[in-house]
């Protein structure tokens, strides 16, 4: 079980509890991440808990329960470096029928959105984010055991000290509750490639 105790806000929810092993956010209205692409705006204004680690071989996995009811309603896994460069892993609510099961890289002030629909039905998902130097790896899960790739990215600027953890938003005008167990931090599953090898310089 993770220390409560290493992580700290990037920008502290209104409301919100920790008991042991557990995170509930509730969400506020027009809170979001998102920098610049087709939408043109920028929104920087969603919570975001994390701790900081040096280690370059890491996973972090965490399980999420969401009682998501509204457009873009969204709780997740997050890596979180400053506005401009960050990732995210998410379902994001879309309507009664689906929701967009997806990831968002953000380097140098420009988001991307990579999805996937889900059945809106669905109300848990565990995530697990690697790390390999400035490489990384999101995967989710529906029990915890069996993961699958979302995707994998650069970031430009994580080549050093990063801050990892979990986040919740509403960007629209609505609130719901987000809770986040089975917080853990261990060597790195995300294995070394062992393919086609780099061309040589």
């Amino acid at each position: 079980m993770l220390d409560m105790q290493k992580f700290e806000w990037t920008r502290e929810p209104k409301s919100y509890a920790f008991q042991d092993d557990r995170i509930e956010i509730i969400t506020a209205p027009h809170t979001d991440l998102w920098q610049r692409t087709y939408y043109h705006f920028r929104n920087d204004n969603a919570p975001v808990l994390q701790m900081r680690t040096r280690e370059k071989f890491f996973s972090f996995t965490v399980k999420t329960e969401f009682a998501s009811k509204h457009r873009f309603d969204q709780c997740g896994v997050v890596l979180y470096l400053d506005s401009e460069n960050w990732l995210k892993g998410s379902i994001e609510y879309e309507n009664e029928a689906f929701q967009h099961l997806g990831s968002v890289v953000t380097n140098h002030g420009y988001s991307d959105w990579a999805t996937t629909e889900i059945d809106a039905s669905v109300k848990s998902m565990w995530y697990r984010l690697s790390r390999r130097e400035d490489d990384f790896c999101i995967e989710c899960s529906q029990d915890g055991v069996r993961f699958s790739q979302m995707r994998i990215c650069h970031m430009w600027e994580a080549a050093d000290e990063i801050r990892f953890g979990v986040y919740a938003c509403s960007p629209e005008a609505s609130s719901f509750k987000a809770t986040f167990t089975n917080m853990e931090v261990t060597a790195c599953k995300w294995l070394p490639h062992d393919g086609q090898q780099p061309d040589e310089d």
